[in-house]
């Protein structure tokens, strides 16, 4: 490492000419923490940190028919694994932040958090091969606690390492890797099922729980990104004596009681609307089977159709909001086209492909539009209570939303689940309808076009620096106006300090 360092510092300081023989050799672009080959695999790795967990998360929708009936449980059962994944980060969405940047730090954090993934994902396996399914339940609530918390670390690191402008691609970028992992998941677990079935010459809670474990695998590769990434973070800082990377997170629950109308609205929008899309994709594969005579491979490739198209379309959509603004009109445009898919899966035999395909560009268009309107009507110093809030309120929904789910399908059957999810949709429009209103009503800024709110946003910055002038030119105006120290009264002033007699005139 000293040699690095000195290497590091040779090559910064060197003035260009060829050097003694004896002078540090400057460090390889991959293994120099400034240039950007290295900082590029750092981004790899922060990429395929959470590759694992996205993949994990949906082994059971991946799995749905194996699983209910290798294990013998019914719809409402095999929905409780999505709950419990849910339930620890109703409280966890608060303290994750605080456990990265008080506790554990960013690398430690990570890799802690990681081996929660890990651990959870063997237990959830382990449970199937004991034919145990409360053991499942225990592996996916353990899986849970590591799972969002991961993901604080990954945008930690992502703001420690990169700044300004490249965070929108770093963020799209791994938002992208998301939805490839819980595609791949979709479209592989299945076959991985059937090559165990033939290996080992039977169904059932074995044949489960070994394709879990190798689906684990996944896991185990992100602890290993881990661990990488923390060797190369703790390499940077010595070498370029930078700090560790924060979240910045200040969690006051008593901001709750200065939350705005428009803020819980985006709540209410953000819960009604993700329990009718997780939920949904949950008991998709089924659905389709059932409904639509899908084979098994057709049924997960257009369940996973959602992921598919999300993972190119969130930086585009991203990109697109930023540049026109008008965020309520698009999370409106997504709500209504998410209510139409519904509808159409719900009461017509046409194409599932079509209903589906809009559901992926309407998922992607809202989160790209909806997220970032907390910032709009929440102050800087409320912000991640605000958000800490919101994914609490949302894993809460989506928690209790899933039992729901499973209990409507085991007695009324999908069209009244798909008449449930369509009514959830309805709540969420319902909320962007009134959203509008109050925000026009009230003056908001939710609404404004991106060019009008950088106008305002540059009025307002001139206005700040004018007041920061007159504030320095008041200050010099009163220096002037104090009386200047002589040496005389300075003399006094130090022998008081002193303690000896002061001089008289």
């Amino acid at each position: 490492m000293a040699e690095e360092e000195r290497a590091l510092l040779g090559s910064a300081g060197g003035d260009g000419g060829g050097g003694s023989p004896g002078s540090p050799r400057a460090l390889p672009a991959v293994c120099d923490p400034r240039r950007l080959p290295h900082r590029l695999l750092v981004l790899a790795l922060m990429c395929f940190l959470g590759f694992g967990g996205y993949f994990c998360y949906d082994n059971p929708a991946a799995l749905q028919t194996q699983v209910q009936r290798d294990m013998m449980v019914n719809t409402a059962q095999f929905m409780a694994l999505y709950a419990w994944y849910s339930w620890p980060n109703v409280v966890l969405c608060f303290f994750g932040g605080f456990l990265i940047d008080r506790v554990f730090g960013i690398r430690l954090g990570t890799i802690v958090f990681s081996v929660l993934v890990c651990v959870g994902q063997v237990i959830f396996a382990l449970g199937a091969l004991l034919n145990t399914f409360w053991v499942m339940d225990m592996g996916r609530f353990i899986f849970g606690i590591g799972g969002e918390s991961l993901a604080v670390a990954q945008n930690t690191y992502a703001v420690s390492w990169f700044k300004g402008k490249e965070l929108n691609l770093v963020f799209g970028l791994q938002l992208s890797m998301a939805r490839i992992g819980s595609t791949v998941n979709m479209n592989i677990m299945g076959w991985i099922y059937s090559r165990v079935r033939d290996l080992l010459g039977y169904t059932g809670p074995s044949t489960l729980g070994l394709t879990l474990m190798i689906g684990g695998v996944t896991c185990l590769f992100s602890l290993t990104c881990a661990l990488i990434l923390a060797y190369l973070d703790k390499r940077a800082e010595k070498l370029l004596c930078k700090e560790q990377g924060k979240t910045g997170e200040v969690i006051k629950l008593t901001d709750v009681k200065d939350f705005s109308l428009s803020l819980w609205l985006i709540f209410v929008i953000c819960v009604c609307y993700y329990a009718a899309i997780f939920p949904f994709i949950g008991l998709g594969k089924v659905f389709f089977i059932e409904k639509f005579k899908f084979s098994s491979e057709e049924a997960s490739a257009i369940n996973s159709i959602v992921y598919i198209i999300s993972a190119p379309m969130s930086p585009v959509f991203g990109l697109l909001v930023d540049k026109l603004g008008k965020n309520i009109i698009w999370v409106l445009c997504a709500v209504i086209t998410t209510l139409a898919s519904h509808i159409m899966l719900a009461f017509t035999f046409w194409n599932p492909w079509i209903a589906m395909c809009l559901l992926g560009v309407a998922y992607s268009l809202l989160a790209c539009a909806l997220w970032p309107m907390v910032a709009f009507v929440v102050p800087e110093h409320q912000l991640g209570t605000a958000y800490g809030f919101m994914q609490s309120i949302q894993n809460l929904g989506l928690a209790i939303i899933a039992i729901a789910a499973g209990m409507i399908l085991d007695t009324r059957g999908y069209l009244f689940l798909e008449v449930f999810f369509s009514a959830c949709v309805c709540l969420s429009l319902i909320a962007v309808v009134m959203l509008y209103f109050v925000n026009h009503l009230t003056g908001g800024d939710l609404n404004w076009s991106a060019k009008k709110r950088e106008k305002l946003q540059k009025v307002a910055a001139t206005e700040m620096e004018e007041q920061e002038r007159l504030r320095c030119q008041n200050e010099d105006d009163l220096a002037k106006l104090q009386p200047k120290a002589d040496d005389f009264s300075l003399r006094n002033k130090y022998l008081s300090k002193l303690g000896a007699q002061m001089l008289v005139t």
